[in-house]
C-alpha cells in the first residue's frame, strides 16, 4: 500500500467510527470537560453583587 491509499484507509475508518474530528477527538472531549467544569462552578457573591449593581444601572441609563 502507499503511503496515500494507507491515509485513505485511515481517513475512511474514522468516517466509519463516526468520529469526524479523528485524532483530534481527545482535545475536544477534554475541551469539553474543562469547559463543563468552569460552567458548572458557582459564581463568587462578590461577582453576582457586582453583576446585580450593573443589572440596576443599566435601566437608569436607558431612561436617560
Amino acid at each position: 500500500m502507499t503511503k496515500d491509499n494507507t491515509a485513505g484507509a485511515a481517513n475512511r475508518r474514522r468516517a466509519a467510527s463516526g468520529d469526524p474530528l479523528g485524532p483530534n477527538s481527545e482535545i475536544g472531549r477534554k475541551l469539553k470537560q474543562y469547559y463543563d467544569e468552569l460552567v458548572s462552578d458557582n459564581v463568587p457573591d462578590r461577582f453576582a453583587q457586582l453583576l446585580s449593581q450593573l443589572e440596576q444601572a443599566q435601566p437608569a441609563r436607558k431612561k436617560d
